[in-house]
């Protein structure tokens, strides 16, 4: 269905924690609309309050969003042009928003992203972890089981991953990375990024959990974890075919002998069953 003269949804990313990050074109898109969708009324009021800005809001989470797009859509269709905003950072990215944009799109209405902090990203840039392909998971479940379950089967995903978590359940979340993952799984914990006691730690996941629990401000806050992707061994040498074998030697014999007999079966080089042996080790 196409409409013309419509007005424009703008997706407006707001600061993360410091006040100053926000940019002149999302102040001035603010004052200019007619409307401000937001996540939190009192939360983005005080926002507005702080830069003079006097706004009609009207909010829209994820127990309205269905019945409040539609009322966006409607003044849309009239011309009125919306900012919509979150508390923090990227609208819609673990926020509400994308049934609105879903219902514009399938009306033509014209859709305008204005670039912005995302904690994900902001986190990332700083990890020191490769950031040429990378997976954002969102936040971990709440429930164990569940949680269990998607760290494991994101134990061998190449590419670096990202999840919010809870500062109430961070400490039993890197305990499941542990037993899930990888106990020496390279992982970094981003904490109140942008913030006044913003601090970035990384190191293998169990000195990450030990660190944590050693001073509990040290899982305060808002907090990024992101978690070094799976390196495949080279040639991907040691199958799991010939781990089994080895495995089964390694009960019955010695490492050194377990070690020949497994490279003189496979052809494969000593030293990297030597590797193996020794990580699985520590």
């Amino acid at each position: 269905m196409n409409l013309l003269y419509t007005g424009i949804l703008y997706i407006v990313p707001t600061p993360i924690g410091n006040l100053s990050d926000i940019t002149q074109r999302a102040l001035n898109t603010l004052k200019n609309a007619d409307i401000i969708a937001a996540e939190s009324i009192q939360h983005t009021g005080i926002l507005l309050k702080n830069f003079k800005i006097k706004k009609s809001l009207t909010l829209i989470n994820k127990h309205n969003e269905q019945k409040k797009s539609n009322y966006l859509i409607e003044k849309l269709k009239k011309g009125q042009n919306i900012a919509l905003v979150s508390n923090a950072g990227t609208p819609l990215i673990n926020d509400p928003g994308y049934i609105l944009v879903k219902i514009c799109h399938s009306y033509n209405i014209k859709v305008v992203p204005l670039p912005g902090p995302c904690a994900a990203i902001t986190a990332l840039s700083a990890s020191g972890i490769s950031t040429n392909r990378f997976c954002y998971e969102g936040f971990l479940p709440s429930k164990k089981k569940m949680r269990c379950d998607l760290l494991r089967s994101l134990k061998k995903e190449t590419r670096t991953i990202i999840f919010y978590e809870s500062k109430h359940r961070i400490l039993e979340s890197i305990q499941d990375i542990i037993d899930q993952i990888d106990q020496n799984r390279h992982i970094v914990i981003a904490k109140e990024i942008t913030k006044k006691w913003e601090s970035i730690r990384g190191g293998e996941a169990k000195k990450i959990l030990k660190w944590m629990r050693e001073d509990e401000y040290r899982y305060k806050g808002e907090i990024v974890i992101i978690i070094n992707g799976f390196k495949k061994l080279k040639n991907e040498i040691l199958s799991e075919e010939i781990l089994n074998c080895f495995k089964i030697l390694r009960n019955l014999f010695p490492l050194k002998i377990s070690v020949v007999a497994t490279s003189k079966i496979y052809k494969i080089r000593k030293n990297i069953l030597y590797q193996y042996a020794l990580k699985q080790e520590k």
